[in-house]
Parts: structure tokens; sequence; C-alpha cells
């Protein structure tokens, strides 16, 4: 397919599947789901009849894919959470992947007679989680997990992806040529890649942070594509110097987003949507490079093999690897269910094919098969999985309005969203009894879809969305005064 024909069909592949996602909440059905069905049925074997063959192509997009669907991830990923995740996420990106590599590959060596290496590339493709997947799912179905669950999923999925990519590259490496380097070397190599993935992402991150808080732009539009920019710049620095450039690209997008102190929303908008793209454009990529007469003749080994990888390879790797951590058995339970995959495995199927393996073909559609599969079962569960675990809270609606400081110098003041609940401290007073602190000030409410302009004699009610301009510090006494002690209202 040349770039003249993805421009004419592109773009309509991309509209139906945008607009397929409307389908998604009334039907209780991943909208990523969708994607995949617009591709199959775009494809040689459906009703467009595209023609698509092209792995090549494929990896290379999925590549600069997955570093703009980590780096939107890291810049929305709060350090608080990064701090109390990462020991468990750190355990489950690493032991966690190989366990489910190794488990994988059990299975594979038993079950379908291939070799153990052939299985641990196997299970090393299925093994890295998506966290754009599960927040997706989540979204659609109004539905937020425990705290301590969201962001191990989030942590451990932004920083997952480096080890399943060495491990895929490694294996695949090792099959093509028939022999493989000294162990040694290899674990010499993958912490070097670790190693500079996270000092040039914390390094460069801090960095691009400074500047973009400091430059002077011509139009706030420019800041998106500044930040874009650093983005992509460290991913493949990192990769040229030999590092991880995945770990770093998430890495600097954390430190952005930690620092960041200008159009703060503009530039987390532009990222979101720029993740929602690449989300779209991989799965809409696999159901287009999926034959669906060579996907059935695997359809027997592509179903076991994901009740392996969903109820035996990812439970497994999860206990061991929380098996000292503080998380209690049902959290523990529900982060084994919530593992969905996503645009990774898609991106590294196409690696052994690349590779001329001869296992290479039977690989991509079994990925398919887990995918979709994880998808359709895990990701349509989500919900009844944290309510019968206890530990589903309910997602407040995404806000109609929005308000903020729109400047291109650093300020000393914050824009602090806060949700009254029924039985806040604040609720049902007046806004001049408020003990509100110096120089704090309650500039926007929304009640019922209709925007108040507050004064001192305005009774705050349950459900108002307000709008505080505060100083920075003065933020833990805000959150006193707004929120429960329960949490059940929520700062933004």
């Amino acid at each position: 397919m040349n770039l003249a024909a993805v421009l004419a069909i592109g773009p309509w592949l991309l509209l139906v599947g945008v607009l397929l996602t409307k389908m998604s909440r009334r039907l209780n059905v991943p909208a990523l789901l969708f994607f995949i069905i617009v591709g199959m049925l775009a494809g040689s074997e459906g009703l467009g009849g595209i023609a698509f063959e092209n792995y090549a192509l494929t990896r290379d997009v999925g590549l600069v894919a997955l570093a703009i669907i980590l780096f939107a991830g890291g810049l929305q990923t709060s350090p608080r959470a990064l701090a109390l995740a990462i020991r468990p996420a750190a355990s489950l990106a690493t032991l966690g992947v190989v366990l489910t590599a190794l488990v994988t590959a059990a299975f594979a060596t038993w079950w379908l007679g291939w070799s153990f290496l052939d299985g641990v590339l196997l299970g090393s493709i299925v093994a890295s989680t998506d966290a754009a997947a599960v927040f997706l799912v989540m979204r659609s179905q109004n539905t937020r997990l425990a705290k301590s669950v969201e962001t191990v999923l989030e942590v451990e999925s932004g920083i997952n992806d480096p080890m399943s990519v060495f491990l895929t590259v490694a294996v695949t490496a090792w099959l093509a040529t028939g022999h493989g380097r000294p162990v040694e070397a290899i674990v010499l190599d993958f912490f070097f890649q670790m190693a500079a993935g996270l000092a040039i992402g914390v390094g460069l991150g801090a960095a691009a942070a400074w500047l973009l808080n400091r430059v002077r732009l011509e139009s706030s539009g420019l800041y998106p594509v500044l930040t874009l920019a650093a983005g992509l710049g460290i991913f493949s620095l990192t990769n040229a110097v030999g590092g991880s450039g995945f770990l770093a690209v998430y890495l600097a997008g954390v430190m952005i987003g930690r620092r960041l102190a200008v159009f703060q929303h503009l530039i987390i908008d532009f990222h979101d949507a720029l993740a929602w793209l690449m989300q779209i454009v991989m799965f809409v990529a696999l159901g287009l490079l999926s034959f669906p007469s060579r996907v059935w003749a695997v359809a027997d080994q592509g179903l076991i093999l994901s009740a392996v990888v969903m109820l035996i390879a990812r439970p497994a790797a999860v206990f061991v690897s929380l098996a000292w951590s503080r998380l209690n058995v049902r959290e523990r339970l529900l982060i084994s269910w919530v593992g969905l995959r996503g645009a990774v495995p898609i991106i590294l199927a196409t690696f052994p094919l690349l590779a001329g393996l001869p296992n290479g073909p039977v690989v991509f559609h079994l990925i398919f098969f887990v995918v979709a599969t994880s998808v359709l079962l895990q990701g349509t569960t989500v919900s009844w999985a944290a309510r019968a675990l206890g530990l589903q809270k309910t997602r407040r609606p995404e806000p109609l309005h929005r308000l903020h400081i729109t400047s291109v110098e650093r300020t000393d003041r914050h824009i602090v969203e806060y949700y009254l609940d029924a039985h806040g401290p604040a609720t049902g007073r007046l806004i001049k009894d408020l003990s509100l602190p110096l120089e704090t000030f309650i500039s926007m409410i929304v009640r019922d879809g209709q925007v108040l302009a507050p004064h001192g004699a305005t009774a705050l009610k349950a459900g108002d969305h307000l709008f505080v301009l505060c100083r920075g510090h003065d933020r833990p006494a805000l959150s006193r005064l707004f929120i429960r002690k329960e949490g059940v209202a929520a700062a933004r």
C-alpha cells in the first residue's frame, strides 16, 4: 500500500472507528475491539478488500506510536502515585514479565510442541500490559479501581514495555542466527539499557520542563509541539546510545508533567488525543494484517493460549512478584485480571515475522487471539471483577467545563477543581462563612449544567463543581475544607 492509498483510505477508517466508540458504552464492549473489527472488515478478506501486509511499516509506525502512548501516560502519572507504586510495579515489570514468558513457554513446549526458545518468544510478546487499554475501558464503564490497584497497574504498564521489548529482540536474534550471546553479556546489556533510560529520561525530562516553563513562544499551540519534539527526541537519543528509549520517554513524561507550569491542560489534552490516535491506528492495523482464514486455522490454539495467559501465566506472575508487597489477596486478584493486552503485543508480534522465523506467521495470529480475547473478556468484566472484589469506585463524570490560567510565565497561582459531596465540610455553607486562606477565591461554580458567578452570599450545594484560584501551598488547607476524610469528593 503506497502513501496515496494510505491517505485515501486511512482517514475514513479512523472516522468509522471513532464514531463506533459511541456504541461501546451502550453495548458495554471496549472501543478497542471495534477498532480491530473495522480493520478486519476493511482488510483483504473483508468487505473493503484492502490488501495490506506491510509488517515493516507496522513495526516502524508502532514503535513511534508506543513512544507517544508512553509519553502521554507519563505526563498524567502523578509523582505521588509513582512513589507509592514503584516497588510493586517494578517487580511486576521485571520478574513478572519473565515469569509470564516462562509459563507461556512451558505451555507452548508441552501443548504446541514448540522449542522452549520459541515459547519464550511467544511469552515475551504477550507479557506486556497496556494502561491505556485498561483506563479507556474503565472510562467507558464509568468505573475507577481502588487507588492501590489503579496506581500499580498504571506504573507497571508504563515501565514493563522495556523488559518485553528486550526479551523479544534478544530471543528473536538468537532464533534467527542460531546462536546467542553469553548470558552475562545479555544481563549487562539489560542493566545498561535500563540505567541509560533512567538517567536520560529523568535528566532530559527535567531539562525539557525547565525549557517549557521559561521559553516564550509566539503561539500557545506551539507548546504541545515543543513537548512532543522533546519526548520523541529523548526517545531517539536514548535508543541511539543503546539505552531503553521506552523507559526514557515514559520517565521524561513523568518529569515534565510534574514540573509543568504553563499550558498544562492544553499540553496534556494534546498528548491524550495523540495517544488515542496511536491506539486506534495500531488496533486497526492489527485488524488489517489479520487474515480471517489464517486466524481460523490457529483458532483452537489461540483460545487455549489466551486462557493460559489470562488464567495461569498472569496470575502466577502477579502472586509471585507481589509476594512481599502489602497488597492483599483481593487486590492481587484484581491486578491479575485487569492486565489487559493492547498495542505493544501487536508491535512486537511483527519482529519474528520480519526476522523470517518459521513460526513468525503463527505467532502473529496467536497474538491476535490473545489481544482480541483480552480486550473482549477482560475488558467487559473489569467493573464486574472490581465490584465482586469490593475494589470498585464510581468515576465522576468527565467535567463539561474547564477553567485554567493561560500564561507563558510561571505563576504562583493554581486553579484547583473540587466536587462537593453531600456530607462535605463546606456543603450547605455560605462562601462568606468559609475560612478560606488569604488570596484564595472561588472563581466559578458549575451546578446542574449552569455556570454561576459566586459571591459571598452563594450557598454551596452537593454536586457543585468548584474552580478555586489559590496559591500552591494552600492546597492542603483547601482539601480539608472541601473534601470529606473518606475522600468521596476529590480535587482534580
